[in-house]
């Protein structure tokens, strides 16, 4: 599996064709902030979002996103990179193939932007 690092995540509003998910709870990414162009969908969600029973409509009138293919690059966060791990096993799971790791996750990313 590869990972993705701090560069390419700094890089993602030159890819709109990558869709970074953040899985920390609501609360969390409410205290700390989120890296621009990620969309929140916390842990406990995943599996529902990224069902094959959750419709495109659906997901995008949750996140305000379109709901990624199952070969879109999708590239999952958190704190510190164990949650989103478990979000990648979850959807991988479900036939998606082309989910990577940011194993820096908010704590690199407010690290290196001073935050």
């Amino acid at each position: 599996m590869s990972i993705a690092t701090y560069e390419e995540i700094l890089d993602l509003p030159n890819h709109p064709e990558k869709v970074l998910v953040d899985v920390r709870g609501a609360d969390e990414v409410a205290k700390t902030g989120k890296i621009p162009s990620s969309i929140n969908i916390p842990l406990e969600q995943v599996a529902k979002a990224f069902s094959p029973e959750t419709s495109t409509e659906e997901f995008q009138r949750l996140y305000a996103v379109p709901k990624p293919a199952f070969d879109n690059n999708i590239i999952m966060s958190c704190r510190t990179g164990q949650r989103s791990q478990t979000a990648i096993d979850t959807i991988t799971a479900l036939g998606y193939t082309n989910a990577r790791n940011y194993k820096g996750s908010w704590t690199e990313w407010a690290e290196k932007q001073g935050k």
